[in-house]
């Protein structure tokens, strides 16, 4: 008998010292690989920040051992989900700054100012998220009440969508803007010839508001990772950063207090800056990938800055304007053309998406696999469309459901037609990648996901879905937001989904987003995400 027990005691080792040791193993989940067949998997294993085997619970026990397992019992687990357009630098510096996103009148973004002096008293006040269009009176406010309020202490608070700033007369006064002034590529909103403390676009660039501190930019990157975790994103792109700032996140990545992964698009409004990547090349760590430029052509529908090709319907000889002169983006874009690098042109105007186009088109000639994007693409022209082929559209499902309420009055029933149509840029381009615009719209993946298929707001409008036939499908979404996002970056054969070779980011929820009813979609919640099979966020 004892030897029988020696017998088995050596089989069960020799059993266990057979078996491949992994750093992480999960089991009896319900993963959804996003691999080129679209596979579910129960299980998989984890070893040095890789995955290293998918398969059955059965499978990978009987494999791999591992002092750390993760019973998922039956949760759904999804690929480490991408924001493919963010500000996610931007977003951080706003949790140090006053908030107004959801202000219903110009009254409450007043009371707000004042709290926030009232408890930091700054020298100069900024803030980000007011939204006219959320107000019962519609319009621009004016500056009468700030310098009221604020008489010596500067005042600069940024429209939501970033592309209209509302000033005081004292930040106004370190200016050297007068009645005179004229802008190209923006406008200075007068009433009764006078300024209103209202600047759109390239105008806003007369407004030098002080420069974040190391101390706050620092505070502003990790506030950001802490949140973007707790959603399940483990790459952000985050759209237009200055040299400063990328070499900033490096540092925090190589010394490990920054895990969120980059692919930083370089802000191309400086030419000095153009010169120095284009020298330096790209840069590309396993968290940070420095291949792209971010590039404006137009401004937001929402403050009438988006460049049309008919005057507004609601405003009228008015087009909106791009930023630069035509001749400007072709000189940009031959010079990325002669590179590796990727041009990444923010364009929401049918007039910018129509010269986009044909710049890229110009230039891309015989040159195939270059991934440029259009950010946005948000209203196109129906002969557009086609042009789509060698150009990949970014879009942000949201967006559709943000403007909706009153877009088509600004831009009339006809040009709705090739407004928000995601569905339709992905039948000509064959993907679409997906992300938010965080801050403009809330950092939310599962809201992108309910606007994408659903395309309604929170209280179920309308009833029947906003122009539904430009709906995706939930695989569709998903692949928005995971392989063909990474795909946008040149990242697909390293993220994006489940398979070995690739970093084992993985994100587990509490619900399955391919099944659960329409509306439980918002309701989804992350259980705990990870980066490199680590747990970089579980929920409370």
């Amino acid at each position: 008998m004892k030897n029988i027990y020696i017998l088995l005691i050596c089989i069960t080792c020799l059993s266990s010292c057979q078996k491949e040791k992994a750093d992480l193993i999960v089991i009896n989940s319900n993963s959804y690989t996003v691999n080129s067949t679209f596979e579910r998997t129960e299980a998989f294993a984890v070893k040095e920040g890789k995955f290293i085997a998918i398969g059955s619970t059965k499978d990978i026990q009987k494999k791999y051992q591992s002092k750390k397992i993760i019973d998922a019992k039956q949760q759904t687990i999804v690929p480490g989900l991408i924001d493919a357009h963010c500000h996610f630098y931007r977003m951080g510096l706003q949790q140090q700054k006053v908030n107004l996103e959801g202000t219903t009148s110009y009254d409450d973004v007043l009371e707000k100012l004042v709290e926030f002096q009232k408890e930091k008293n700054t020298s100069y006040i900024t803030g980000r998220g007011w939204d006219q269009n959320d107000w019962d009176v519609k319009e621009f406010p004016t500056k009468e009440k700030l310098d009221e309020l604020f008489p010596t202490i500067p005042v600069a608070i940024r429209r939501v969508d970033g592309h209209a700033l509302l000033v005081n007369q004292a930040a106004l006064n370190l200016t050297k803007i007068t009645n005179e002034t004229r802008v190209s590529g923006g406008e200075i909103i007068k009433k009764n010839g006078k300024i209103t403390g209202v600047l759109i676009d390239a105008a806003m660039d007369y407004i030098k508001i002080p420069e974040a501190s190391k101390e706050e930019a620092v505070k502003g990157l990790l506030a950001a990772q802490d949140i973007c975790f707790s959603y399940g994103l483990t790459t952000v792109d985050d759209a237009g950063l200055d040299r400063e700032t990328i070499e900033l996140i490096d540092v925090m990545q190589k010394k490990g207090t920054l895990k969120m992964r980059v692919y930083a698009m370089i802000s191309g409004d400086k030419q000095s800056q153009i010169d120095y990547y284009l020298n330096k090349g790209i840069y590309k760590t396993n968290y940070l990938n420095v291949r792209s430029f971010k590039v404006y052509g137009d401004g937001a529908l929402g403050s009438r800055g988006a460049a049309m090709r008919k005057s507004y319907t609601d405003r009228a000889n008015h087009f909106g304007a791009l930023i630069y002169a035509p001749e400007r983006y072709q000189e940009i874009a031959k010079q990325i053309a002669a590179s590796e690098f990727q041009m990444n042109t923010h364009a929401i105007g049918d007039s910018a998406n129509t010269w986009l186009i044909e710049t890229y088109n110009n230039v891309l000639k015989n040159k195939q696999n270059r991934r440029w994007r259009i950010e946005h693409a948000q209203i196109i022209s129906s002969e557009d469309f086609k042009n789509f082929h060698n150009i990949l559209p970014s879009v942000q499902p949201t967006h559709a459901t943000s403007d909706m309420y009153w877009a088509k009055d600004r831009i009339g029933k006809e040009r709705m037609k090739g407004a928000y149509a995601f569905k339709d840029l992905l039948t000509n381009y064959g993907k679409v990648a997906l992300g938010t615009d965080f801050p403009v719209e809330k950092v939310n993946p599962f809201l992108t996901f309910y606007a994408a298929t659903v395309r309604k707001d929170l209280n179920n409008f309308p009833e029947n879905g906003y122009q539904m036939e430009n709906a995706l499908t939930r695989e569709e979404t998903l692949k928005g937001m995971t392989i063909w996002a990474a795909y946008s970056n040149f990242e697909e054969n390293e993220k994006g989904s489940i398979e070995v070779g690739k970093f084992a980011d993985f994100v587990i929820l509490n619900q399955d987003i391919m099944t659960t009813e329409d509306k439980n979609l918002p309701k989804t919640k992350v259980v705990a995400t990870y980066v490199n099979g680590e747990n970089v966020y579980k929920i409370k």
